[in-house]
């Protein structure tokens, strides 16, 4: 359910994100969202700082929040930029297969032929759908925007190959704020570029900023970390496959675009691709 609700919010941020660049410096909008985060996690300070953090975990939180937020951003808002919302989504439809082989790899996961067929499924149902979607005016170079967002891809499996490990030992709510702190000290200055200083405030901006902080940096990534810290790596990222989907459905309720009975089609195939995926808790249960 944690994980499910982390996807949801994170295909709004989508959409939330393209409206923002829109209104603001997209530097000003990502860095705005990792302060308000940081504000967010402040009432929680005396809690966090008790939470056991030894000298032998610096470097692997550094390289995880290197990897996310720091250099995800920074690919991610070069790929909105340039490439539509729903082409985007579509690329992040490879990063199950990117973690499964890396935790297969690096933590030694068992990779069953269940999860691989889920993967399969799910992703063909995530880029049938975003296929399906209808190119806008706003991508004005697809091709390397979407370069950008499968780099961003690479640096989410670094990140949540991390996060699992470090999961063991630190509280996920935990890694969440110190994820927060760096990206705020990592975007601070962006403050200097001429070009974001002239970037003027608006509501609307504010607005999204203050969403994106408090539901996707701080909201989706805790409930993904915590889903990441009880189920295997592999498993959990198969949920990402969920991303494009929630993407174009709150498109379809909030500003009124129509889904095509095949789009439709494309949703239950990715949905079904996930379920399958996910072995059943019985048979864990059993096998332990």
């Amino acid at each position: 359910m944690a994980l499910l609700l982390a996807m949801a919010l994170w295909g709004s941020s989508f959409v939330a994100l393209k409206y923002s660049f829109q209104e603001m410096h997209p530097l000003m909008v990502i860095l705005g969202r990792m302060v308000v985060a940081l504000f967010c996690f402040v009432p929680f300070f005396k809690l966090l700082s008790k939470t056991g953090l030894r000298r032998h975990h610096v470097v692997p939180v550094l390289l995880m929040c290197l990897c996310e937020p720091c250099l995800y951003f920074l690919f991610e808002t070069a790929a909105l930029t340039r490439t539509s919302a729903s082409q985007a989504a579509m690329i992040t439809t490879m990063l199950p297969l990117m973690v499964a082989l890396a935790a297969g790899l690096i933590l030694g996961e068992r990779i069953t032929r269940r999860t691989i067929s889920g993967f399969v499924i799910a992703a063909s149902g995530a880029v049938w759908l975003s296929l399906g979607g209808q190119e806008s005016p706003q991508s004005p170079q697809p091709a390397l925007g979407n370069l950008f967002e499968f780099l961003a891809m690479v640096c989410a499996t670094g990140y949540t190959i991390l996060m699992k490990q470090l999961s063991k030992e630190l509280h996920p709510f935990f890694l969440t704020g110190i994820q927060a702190f760096t990206g705020a000290l990592f975007f601070a200055p962006v403050l200097l570029l001429p070009s974001v200083q002239a970037s003027s405030l608006t509501c609307g901006g504010v607005g999204a900023i203050l969403y994106l902080g408090i539901m996707v940096s701080m909201g989706a990534y805790g409930l993904y970390n915590y889903g990441v810290s009880r189920i295997p790596a592999s498993q959990a990222s198969a949920f990402v496959n969920l991303i494009p989907v929630f993407s174009i459905l709150l498109s379809f309720f909030i500003l009124g675009e129509r889904l095509t009975s095949w789009q439709w089609l494309a949703c239950a195939l990715v949905f079904g691709g996930v379920f399958i995926s996910q072995e059943s808790l019985t048979r864990r249960r059993r096998r332990i």
